[in-house]
């Protein structure tokens, strides 16, 4: 029988069977990250981005998801390998929860987490309708956020899907409770890494970041939670070159971020609130779904 919480704290960092792990990934160029990221049919048949890399195990089933009000991402992992075929869901979004629980369905997946890399003020998270649709999904958030979830991660903590895994790693700074799920370290594990930052690292932005991401190999993709210009990916390595916030000083960075002039979320006063209980504002469905 799948167990689905299949949580390990740091202090034991065992998989269901024993792995040696690997060494870093070595550095690859630009070019040849660029090469091998190619769009796949149903990024046209669906209106989402879906990406397969060449060098990604071929355990990972893996697509990238947009919802375009929001210019929101959300991901879809799982371990196609696995009986079960277990899967999860990052940064859901309400309004696209059916278009992914659909998906879901037609991929033969087994949905058992829906997670999000912090309280969003932009859109509601599509967690707690996810919950109310398909009650064997647990909704996952770090503790620091101080928001419902069935599970609470803290650093260190790596979330199992089958037999594949994403370490949580903390990258406060645009909110408290940010963190970063990077996706596990082995010779049984996708290669290069991937990174899901949330909005504490963008592609050639960031939202008042913590730096322990470029601790990462600099081959790991970089998959943000929004991205505003068309961009879908980047790496480690280009964000730490090209990334004009994250290239200056320490002052010019302070004065840019403190500079930014954004306008007020439209969302904030809707997403906020909702999104400290599931997404769901309703007393009943708060009840049911948290």
């Amino acid at each position: 029988m799948f167990n689905q919480l299949r949580f390990i704290r740091a202090v034991s960092f065992l998989s269901p069977s024993s792995r040696s792990k690997s060494a870093a990934a070595p550095s690859i160029s630009i070019e040849k990250l660029q090469n091998c990221i190619r769009p796949t049919r149903s990024q046209w048949l669906t209106g989402s981005s879906s990406y397969t890399t060449s060098s990604h195990s071929s355990k990972l089933l893996f697509r990238q998801l947009f919802e375009k009000e929001s210019y929101t991402y959300t991901y879809l992992l799982a371990d196609v390998s696995h009986p079960d075929k277990p899967a999860l869901l990052i940064d859901p979004v309400d309004k696209t929860a059916d278009r992914d629980l659909a998906l879901v369905k037609e991929l033969g997946l087994k949905l058992i987490y829906a997670i999000n890399t912090h309280v969003h003020a932009d859109h509601v998270t599509g967690t707690g309708l996810i919950k109310t649709k398909d009650p064997g999904v647990k909704s996952v958030i770090s503790k620091a956020s101080n928001a419902k979830a069935d599970l609470f991660v803290e650093p260190g903590d790596e979330i199992y899907f089958g037999d594949l895994f994403l370490e949580v790693r903390a990258t406060p700074g645009h909110t408290v409770g940010c963190v970063t799920y990077v996706t596990g370290e082995g010779s049984d594990q996708p290669q290069p890494r991937m990174a899901f930052t949330g909005d504490a690292l963008l592609i050639r932005g960031c939202g008042r970041t913590d730096f322990q991401i470029f601790t990462l190999p600099e081959d790991t993709f970089v998959y943000p939670a929004h991205d505003y210009k068309g961009f879908t990916v980047s790496t480690v390595g280009e964000e730490m070159v090209y990334n004009p916030r994250l290239t200056t000083d320490q002052e010019t960075f302070k004065d840019i971020m403190g500079n930014l002039k954004l306008a007020y979320p439209k969302m904030i006063d809707i997403a906020l609130p909702a999104n400290k209980v599931c997404g769901l504002q309703d007393v009943d469905a708060i009840a049911k779904a948290c």
